[in-house]
């Protein structure tokens, strides 16, 4: 958090003029530790899949940083200062394997005055914004919202909310907010109505509501693009508009579907045309439909989608959030998730981007890591990073590869590093003083928290978090998997293992962590890129593709079909790159660490072995 210097430096500033509402980025910064002639080039969306300057495939993967944001005690910001940001960066990169972040944000932090923007806020969010940036990490911000505000809660409520500021709802008159019996937050959402009609005057611009929030979101976005280099900006990979978005209530013969139609989406043309207004036009808007749309649960699903947006294009990006509310419920599925349980739920995004004409995110899933139905997160973690891998179960992953649809991007729910540690009065009440899990409605689903020594460590098994991913395909990915062998307690899962079939494949294996790429090679010279997680040492990685076989990659160079450098960032995550020199030609590459020294006999026999694979199903 800013100090009082730094405010009153921000406010001269202001002062003195140099705070304005559009205008293109200052000059380039120099280029990040570890980056080499590829990186560094800003996204686009094309052929429903993001895009980097070399023309090739990007997966975003990371988390949602962070929940932090919806508290008071550190004034609506992700972190308590930028060295806590550059901590929290470095290990989501190095121990949780991300390259991006969804980066929360708070409207009632940036317009605490109806009209007027606060300018140390804006500065201390860029500047903790630019701390994932220089640690190599895609950053795409979101003003996000729960229950519209926590201004419509009192200081006695079971629950509390985050988003709008306290004018917004004083103009209101809403009513006591009571939610009746209600068992989980969520349940505010519809039964709070104190919540529901606060949400309608948002959605139907009462008292210009929906005015100012635009208004605030141009001019953040204006200052966040003129506060950062062109570099810095370019890992900006566009802007959610508004979290999880709901009518409240409906209007009279209006449905979710024509509620969409009629209120959603004209509010997201108008962020768009801020967004090109403040800087933002080549950058696309991450928009979600109806939050309840693809929801699990039979009597709270509704119909949705933006089905009647037309074909969004690359100005838009397909947002969405899957989590299971049928496991968190603790009712609804009793046992844990098991091998393809989310493909047809996660096959349903892939499907309704594609009729969109865009490129999807779920830009939140996860699991309560405390409470009741804990012990399901490790499967149902497993089974969601499995169906954003790939549409096709682990089980039949190996006979119908050519099914698996795009790898999807996606933000876990949350990165937060000081869960256990808060110290948040819940709507202001200094009686209810939350400090354990997330502080916030008695969440808890954080991947990480800071250790007795003031370290960042991992709340889940690395082996769920730190995986092999695809950052970038040179040309178009035609299907991925990746058996991470994370445990249930004390049981290792395994749900794709190589088929006997391929012997010397299994072999090569073991019983070790694999990932497996198959792609077309495109036009372009910029090699693909795979993570490599922590528990794939370069020293002991084992690669075997149709470009060639190595264990241990040579450093790369441009001559090297196979090999290993830095991720960009200077935060010692790496990544396997492998470069063809042709056009429209299919390539594959496993990549393991189960082997020891394999002998080159084994890696030629499982070389041939995967040439026939591939060459049999694409």
């Amino acid at each position: 958090m800013p100090n009082i210097r730094a405010r009153l430096l921000v406010v001269l500033v202001v002062l003195l003029g140099s705070l304005t509402v559009a205008g293109a980025p200052p000059a380039t910064a120099a280029t990040l530790p570890g980056s080499l002639w590829f990186d560094e080039t800003p996204l686009t969306v094309r052929n429903g899949r993001f895009v980097d300057g070399d023309g090739r495939e990007v997966v975003l993967r990371g988390y949602n940083v962070s929940g932090e944001t919806k508290l008071e005690e550190n004034s609506g910001l992700p972190f308590a200062s930028v060295a806590d940001a550059k901590k929290s960066a470095t290990a989501l990169r190095a121990l949780g394997g991300g390259n991006s972040v969804r980066f929360l944000l708070s409207w009632a932090h940036a317009e605490p005055t109806r009209g007027t923007v606060d300018p140390a806020y804006l500065a201390a969010v860029t500047d903790q914004m630019r701390a994932f940036l220089d640690a190599g990490i895609r950053v795409y911000p979101d003003f996000h919202q729960d229950l519209y505000s926590r201004h419509l809660f009192n200081p006695g409520s079971w629950y509390t909310g985050d988003g709008a500021p306290k004018w917004a709802v004083a103009l209101g008159g809403y009513p006591q907010e009571s939610c009746g019996i209600c068992l989980f937050w969520g349940q505010n959402i519809t039964q709070n109505q104190a919540v529901t009609k606060a949400q309608y005057d948002f959605w139907h611009n009462i008292y210009g509501l929906q005015d100012s929030f635009l208004d605030t979101a141009q001019k953040t976005m204006a200052y966040v693009g003129q506060h950062l280099s062109e570099a810095e900006f370019a890992g900006i990979v566009g802007f959610d508009p508004y979290n999880e978005p709901y009518a409240g209530s409906y209007d009279s013969g209006q449905n979710s579907r024509s509620w969409e139609q009629s209120l959603l989406w004209p509010f997201y043309e108008r962020f768009r045309a801020r967004m090109d207004a403040a800087g933002w036009q080549d950058k696309p808007a991450f928009v979600e439909p109806n939050l309840f749309w693809n929801a699990n649960i039979g009597t709270q699903k509704q119909e949705g989608g933006l089905l009647d947006a037309g074909t969004l294009g690359p100005r838009y990006v397909f947002n969405t959030h899957f989590y299971d509310q049928k496991a968190i419920s603790g009712i609804l599925m009793w046992g844990n998730a098991s091998d393809g349980q989310y493909a047809t739920d996660f096959g349903t995004i892939r499907d309704r981007a594609s009729a969109a004409g865009t490129a999807a995110v779920v830009s939140e899933f996860g699991h309560p890591l405390s409470g009741t139905v804990s012990g399901k997160a490790p499967t149902v973690d497993k089974a969601m990073y499995q169906a954003l891998d790939s549409r096709v179960p682990g089980a039949s992953w190996w006979t119908d590869p050519s099914s698996s649809g795009p790898v999807l991007s996606g933000s876990q729910w949350q990165w937060d590093i000081y869960s256990g540690r808060h110290h948040e009065l819940m709507n202001d009440n200094p009686d209810k003083v939350r400090t354990s899990g997330d502080a916030w409605n008695d969440e808890d689903l954080s991947a990480v928290r800071l250790d007795d020594s003031g370290a960042v460590a991992l709340r889940q098994d690395a082996r769920l978090l730190d995986r092999v991913y695809p950052s970038a395909a040179a040309g178009t990915t035609l299907a991925f998997t990746y058996e991470d062998r994370s445990p249930d307690g004390s049981t290792t899962l395994t749900w794709n293992p190589v088929p006997s079939s391929l012997p010397n494949v299994s072999q090569l294996v073991g019983s070790g962590q694999y990932g497996l790429l198959v792609w077309r090679s495109g036009s372009g010279s910029a090699p693909t890129e795979l993570h490599l997680p922590a528990s794939f040492p370069t020293s002991t990685t084992t690669v075997v593709s149709d470009l060639g076989t190595a264990y241990a990659p040579p450093a790369y160079t441009p001559s090297a079909p196979i090999a290993a450098a830095p991720e960009p960032g200077g935060t010692g995550s790496r990544r396997l790159l492998l470069t063809d020199s042709d056009s429209g030609v299919l390539h594959y590459a496993l990549v393991t660490n189960g082997a020891t020294s394999p002998p080159a006999t084994l890696l030629n026999a499982a070389r041939s072995e995967l040439s026939a694979w591939a060459a049999g199903h694409f």
